[in-house]
């Protein structure tokens, strides 16, 4: 990076915060600084959601996924939209009814006292967890790729974001959001457009297809029923609806941003907005990976992304296994790429048998650099266990630096600053939020002024954000982050969302059964992630329906009650 790259990302990162903070300044009631001002837009509403579920580790970690894996993780969110439907259908109009601060008012409401909390508590964990996350995963992988201080960019972001949420709470939020949303995908549809061009001459978007179809990268639907299979058609539409309906339908950082709407038209079509947009952006998203991938079989990429881990341990291998792997890959490499000219060369002439030989060339070369790189990485993290083993989440991050202009690379960068701030504002905005009306308002303090609550909210959200500054400075995630950003998700969520279909649904269990149910459900689920293989969506799942019948059961030995 160089000056005009810092002052582009200073200027659009400061600017959007500090524009924020100005546009919401002065006093506000509690429910305008937790739910933003009550004439909010769908459109405002639906931008608001987006940014919120879509942080930085979405834009920076997703395309390295489409880059390593191709485009079947997008069925991870084929349930999303399903989702989204039933929550606007079934959950908005009873949370709008009831005039709720927060989603977990409504089980107290519903159930008792012990099970409000229940929820509130099993959100603030894992929503805390998922703050740090999102503050770490991108100070992790630029701090390294840039050369910056970690801490510092950990510190120096966090206090960013946590000033403009404390100052003008959700009204701040869903303003900034705007314009963070905004930049965001200004810089991602500009990479795409960039790395077109940079594809050799000759090679059109056509060809890039045939490409990367040739190495399976376009295989976006898998109808196997492995269990053990992370990404099919089945754990994204069960798996993946279970996890959009408990992160959409019951976590108060998303449903927040919706109860804001001026009507419950409003909320709903919010709702329907990333309903009909959220596949399509994430497609994007992993088709832009793999024409990284593409761009990479014409140009010699790193054995390993991650190379300022790469350099330091090169330096300290005595016996040369590093740079000599290195050359094994760079041979097969080479002789790929010959291949796929010839291919794609036979291809243009028609020559279906001299096409498929090379072809086949091309993949069996493939096989051996992707082996290379697979021995190349198990003895780094060998040598350094906080290297890890995944080098994806800087595939994206590696092909800004090397191919987008001076000016552009600072808006990519600016615009994964920006997707960090957006989520995190929402989360910390929802964690200040819960505590005050939950655990403050409804234990310690229950007939305070608005003014009070206000102040308290402040000093909560305050709270959290120091908290999550504190778990980025000293986490550490083997996982390729969007992947371990769903993973802590799907052990947490289902059980939460079980909670709520019992509410909804089954009225005549109680308080005391669907507690205790939940208790034993979450940690049943935790037992299980930590002793079986299966793929992590089918949590989502396993967590509600342990919950329901659990909640059935207990409930059979109990006196039976009504809920109000």
């Amino acid at each position: 990076m160089n000056t005009l790259d810092y002052l582009v990302l200073l200027g659009v990162l400061t600017g959007i915060a500090t524009y924020g903070m100005w546009r919401t300044r002065g006093g506000s009631t509690l429910r305008s600084y937790v739910h933003g001002a009550s004439n909010t837009h769908w459109l405002t509403i639906g931008l608001s959601v987006m940014a919120t579920q879509a942080s930085a580790v979405t834009f920076l970690s997703t395309p390295g996924q489409g880059y390593e894996s191709g485009l079947g993780f997008v069925q991870n969110y084929f349930g999303a939209p399903l989702a989204l439907i039933i929550i606007a259908v079934v959950f908005l109009p009873i949370y709008r009814h009831l005039n709720v601060y927060t989603a977990y008012e409504y089980l107290g409401k519903r159930f008792d006292s012990k099970t409000r909390l229940l929820g509130a508590g099993l959100f603030l964990i894992q929503r805390s967890i998922g703050a740090g996350i999102t503050i770490y995963a991108p100070a992790i992988v630029l701090s390294t790729v840039m050369g910056w201080r970690l801490d510092l960019t950990i510190i120096c972001s966090g206090l960013l974001v946590v000033g403009y949420t404390v100052t003008g709470g959700s009204p701040a939020v869903n303003l900034t959001q705007k314009y963070q949303v905004g930049v965001i995908f200004i810089g991602m549809i500009a990479a795409f457009f960039v790395l077109l061009t940079k594809l050799p001459i000759g090679l059109g978007f056509t060809d890039a297809l045939a490409v990367a179809g040739g190495f399976h990268k376009l295989e976006a639907v898998s109808f196997s029923l492995d269990p053990d299979k992370r990404y099919t058609v089945w754990t994204g539409l069960l798996g993946g609806m279970f996890l959009a309906l408990s992160y959409f339908g019951t976590d108060q950082s998303q449903v927040q941003r919706y109860l804001a709407g001026a009507s419950l038209r409003e909320s709903r079509l919010g709702l329907m907005f990333n309903a009909i947009f959220k596949i399509p952006m994430q497609f994007f998203i992993l088709l832009l990976g793999v024409l990284v991938f593409v761009l990479y079989q014409f140009e010699r990429p790193p054995v390993f992304f991650n190379q300022t881990a790469w350099h330091q341990q090169v330096e300290r291998d005595s016996t040369g296994k590093l740079r000599a792997l290195e050359g094994t890959f760079n041979t097969a490499h080479a002789e790929k790429e010959q291949q796929l000219k010839a291919w794609l060369a036979a291809r243009h002439a028609g020559n279906a048998a001299a096409a498929e030989t090379a072809r086949s060339a091309a993949l069996a070369a493939h096989n051996r650099s992707e082996a290379a790189r697979a021995e190349t990485k198990t003895f780094l993290k060998t040598a350094d266990p906080r290297i890890g083993g995944s080098d994806s989440d800087y595939v994206f991050i590696t092909f800004i630096l090397g191919y987008l202009p001076h000016g552009l690379i600072g808006l990519l960068v600016a615009a994964f600053f920006a997707a960090t701030f957006s989520s995190k504002a929402g989360e910390l905005n929802a964690l200040g939020s819960t505590t005050t009306i939950d655990l403050y308002r409804h234990l310690i303090k229950r007939d305070a002024s608005d003014a009070h609550y206000v102040l308290a909210s402040k000093c909560f959200t305050a709270f959290w954000g120091l908290v999550a500054i504190a778990f980025a400075l000293f986490a550490t995630l083997s996982e390729n982050l969007i992947q371990a950003t769903n993973i802590i998700g799907s052990v947490f969520y289902g059980v939460v969302l079980g909670l709520f279909l019992v509410a909804f649904f089954l009225k005549k269990i109680g308080g005391t059964a669907v507690f205790w149910a939940a208790v034993i459900a979450q940690a049943l689920v935790l037992v299980l992630y930590f002793t079986l293989s299966i793929s992590y969506l089918w949590y989502n799942f396993i967590g509600p329906v342990l919950c329901i019948t659990l909640s059935a059961i207990i409930q059979a030995f109990l006196p039976r009650k009504t809920s109000s």
